[in-house]
């Protein structure tokens, strides 16, 4: 074996892609989410979407019936098939490492929807896998590269919230089963409200305020089971095997305290999904889940809230932008939406939901740098600049 990857460290310089020409993309997992990414490939020129699998033949079937040029073949057929370059991994979250790793064996890079994997131990076991085999891994969420937490991101480093203090970031809704038509694996271990939605609002964090040191948790489990509110299964219940309610405090290295509140119990929130407060202003920073949305300042001694002009970020971004920006990143240097942010972020995570059941701070053992910022570019339909 290679030598081990330290998420504290950079990534080898022979951990790149080639981008003289577009990368050749098969897709693992062809469930809800497939969608969105395929909308945005036939809007970015570098990416060439040419196989996808899928365990039900037919979705995958379907998804090479409805984009051009594309072949629907088995998961090791796919695996094998040497004019794949790169892997996006859709699978659940419990199949994100085992995917990854045999991605990775097989010599291409890898972008993952989140989390990284379900656990750090198997997290860790795809970095190191991937810096044996000189491959670059990705990892969602790509929200954190839009307008909307660019534009926030730039507001701090210009100062003009003054030195940051303390941030709120709250997700509240009663359930996926609402609306999933088979949300089992929401509520199985990998999933819940933290490990679901808590990457978009913990790798928003990072971007924001820097890395965590050290986090303490409580959470809570309301109902057993759930009952599925839509699709063929409405009426059929599923087993709730992990906390449903989490609320956690981070303690960033810049002295920062961000508060999480994450629920799968509770109904709706007025609040702002993130706020953050400085000692010269405080910043409403829109939804995570989203690639962009009003960045609002309410400055010291000011009289009203200013919504900011758009100032940073991918311009008309959406779910596979991450790869495009992944691909432009130089070799040697770490990719925005990758795979030390994700496993950092995973991290952050897995120690709140154990300090919960503990009751015990839990120091953070990893760490990353805040992603490189993201200039005002449109990548969509145009070619793509390399990234600084």
């Amino acid at each position: 074996m290679g030598k081990p990857l330290d998420p504290n460290q950079s990534i080898d310089p022979d951990q790149s892609i080639d981008t003289d020409q577009p990368i050749n993309v098969g897709i693992i997992g062809c469930g809800a989410i497939i969608a969105q990414y395929l909308a945005n490939f036939r809007r970015l020129e570098d990416i060439n979407l040419v196989a996808v699998a899928d365990l039900d033949p037919a979705r995958a079937q379907a998804v090479a019936d409805s984009y051009d040029g594309v072949r629907a073949l088995s998961v090791d057929a796919l695996l094998a098939d040497d004019d794949v370059e790169l892997v996006l991994n859709l699978t659940i979250p419990a199949a994100h490492a085992e995917v990854a790793l045999r991605a990775i064996a097989a010599g291409k890079s890898v972008y993952g929807e989140k989390p990284l994997a379900a656990t750090t131990a198997e997290a860790r076991q795809v970095l190191d896998a991937a810096r044996t085999a000189g491959v670059v891994v990705g990892c969602a969420p790509d929200t954190v590269l839009g307008t909307g937490i660019q534009t926030a991101r730039k507001a701090i480093d210009d100062g003009l919230i003054g030195k940051p203090i303390s941030a709120t970031a709250t997700m509240v809704t009663p359930g996926h089963e609402r609306w999933h038509p088979n949300p089992d694996f929401y509520y199985q271990p990998g999933g819940g409200p933290l490990l679901d939605m808590g990457p978009y609002y913990v790798s928003a964090l990072v971007t924001l305020l820097g890395p965590v040191v050290s986090v303490i948790g409580a959470a809570s489990h309301t109902r057993d089971e759930r009952t599925i509110g839509s699709g063929p299964r409405e009426g059929q219940t599923v087993p709730v095997a992990i906390d449903t309610h989490v609320t956690g405090v981070l303690v960033h290295a810049s002295g920062a305290l961000s508060t999480l509140v994450m629920s799968f119990d509770a109904v709706k929130t007025k609040s702002p999904n993130i706020e953050v407060h400085g000692e010269r202003g405080s910043l409403v920073v829109p939804d995570p889940n989203h690639f962009d949305g009003d960045v609002q300042l309410f400055a010291l001694g000011a009289d009203h809230w200013e919504t900011l002009p758009v100032s940073a970020g991918y311009t008309d971004s959406g779910r596979g932008f991450g790869i495009a920006d992944l691909i432009r990143t130089p070799a040697g240097q770490e990719p925005r939406a990758g795979g030390a942010l994700a496993f950092h972020a995973l991290e952050v995570m897995e120690s709140v939901l154990a300090s919960a059941h503990t009751g015990a701070p839990v120091r953070i053992g990893s760490t990353v740098a805040r992603p490189a910022p993201v200039q005002l570019a449109t990548l969509a339909a145009t070619a793509l600049a390399a990234a600084p």
